[in-house]
């Protein structure tokens, strides 16, 4: 008896019920695209905001000493550098994958044209394959994506070329295609301009080559000045903040949690533990933006998701309370003839519960094609589907149905079956 009348409500009140699952449809295709986002939107996140350059610079302890507190760098400062053959150890941290690209940098300063101009040797681009079998492409050219180039990039084999900061090369009236002799250390050799560069900052000034052609012109051999590292990090908590200040202040779980956590911090100090003498620091303006966008990112989806919800809720709300009001005749001769309040609310709440559980299925599916299309526009990747979300979904949902059904509830409890008989 009890199904068979809810079959006929549906079938009877089947405009009501196509609304009341139409808004479910909506709400729930909306918080299903937002959470799957949110859940896999971290790392394509913080791919995108690479955009912007290293988050982490490896120094010596005895440069980045004397960076921190008197500000000076480059050749001259000290006679300490890393070693080249460590550079490729970053890989082999913990963390490993999720170091994305990494750049060696020797400075140094060298004669050109009568004038003292600093140069910097790096690997413009890296093409080679880690004792793991893992095959690495990074480099200069992956890290400064912002570069305007007039000409060509340097390939990593063509130690006797360069590339020009466009201020040096504007005031030495030097074009790509161009041939230049630079001097250092008694010894000079020629070099052709590959291209020229615009950074926007110090670089500009800078004369750019392959790291063998800077160890050779400086006389450095197998030394670099300071490594670029760009890494996917975990945004900092509390719990990092303090891991920053002193590791060894961590108690031993409060450490393995840090430890195997992708901390700016925790990243730092693995790279430590393979670079001889080295230390290594985040670049606090990247570091701190991705965290600061990528915590904004996730609570403006909360914020939809949550809107969204009380938006269905109150839609939700009129139409169940206008479809019980339409039908006061039928639930007051219900209560006449002996029914309990509770079975009327049960008989109601069935009724909507299955409406929205039809509504709650299309709309997740829809909500997964929503996902994909936000992934594909925004970050043009596929977004990985969560399961958890089901979960949460389907407590949105009965939470929502449950809400909006309240004022309805309150109706039925206050209905008197003599007035409404009556048409009262």
């Amino acid at each position: 008896m009890f199904w068979r009348m809810i079959t006929k409500t549906l079938i009877r009140q089947r405009g009501k019920m196509l609304m009341i699952a139409f808004t479910v449809v909506l709400g729930v295709s909306l918080s299903t695209a937002m959470m799957n986002v949110m859940l896999g939107v971290g790392d394509k996140v913080n791919r995108e905001l690479k955009v912007y350059g290293a988050n982490i610079t490896v120094r010596h302890k005895d440069a980045a000493l004397m960076s921190d507190l008197y500000g000076l760098e480059g050749q001259g400062v000290n006679d300490k550098f890393l070693h080249e053959e460590d550079v490729l150890k970053l890989k082999s941290i913990f963390w490993g994958f999720n170091i994305l690209d990494f750049a060696p940098i020797l400075e140094g300063k060298a004669d050109f044209d009568g004038s003292e101009v600093a140069v910097m040797g790096t690997w413009p681009e890296k093409h080679t394959t880690l004792p793991t079998g893992e095959e690495l492409h990074t480099g200069l050219k992956n890290l400064r994506t912002w570069w305007e180039i007039s000409g060509e990039w340097m390939n990593e084999d063509e130690d006797d070329s360069v590339m020009l900061g466009h201020l040096l090369a504007s005031q030495k009236n030097i074009h790509a295609g161009d041939t230049i002799t630079l001097k250092a250390g008694g010894q000079s050799q020629k070099f052709t301009v590959k291209g020229i560069f615009n950074d926007g900052g110090n670089s500009d000034s800078k004369i750019l080559m392959t790291l063998p052609a800077a160890q050779r012109l400086l006389n450095l051999s197998g030394r670099v000045s300071a490594i670029e590292v760009s890494a996917l990090t975990t945004p900092d908590n509390d719990l990092a903040r303090k891991a920053a200040q002193d590791p060894h202040s961590l108690s031993p779980d409060e450490y393995e949690t840090w430890y195997c956590t992708a901390y700016v911090s925790a990243i730092c100090h693995q790279i430590q533990e393979v670079i001889r003498d080295g230390v290594a620091k985040p670049v606090r303006q990247v570091a701190e933006s991705e965290g600061t966008i990528l915590n904004k990112t996730t609570l403006l989806m909360i914020l939809i998701t949550i809107l969204s919800s009380i938006g269905s809720a109150l839609a939700i709300s009129n139409l169940i309370t206008a479809s019980v009001i339409e039908r006061s005749q039928e639930l007051g001769l219900l209560k006449a003839l002996g029914a309990h309040n509770w079975q009327i609310v049960l008989l109601v709440l069935a009724e909507v519960m299955i409406t929205g559980l039809a509504g709650g299925v299309v709309g997740y599916f829809m909500g997964i094609g929503f996902a994909q299309i936000i992934g594909q526009t925004v970050f043009g990747s596929y977004i990985e589907i969560a399961r958890m979300v089901i979960l949460i979904v389907a407590v949105i949902l009965f939470l929502v149905t449950v809400v909006g059904s309240i004022p309805a509830i309150r109706y039925l409890m206050a209905l008197k079956p003599t007035e409404v008989l009556h048409g009262k």
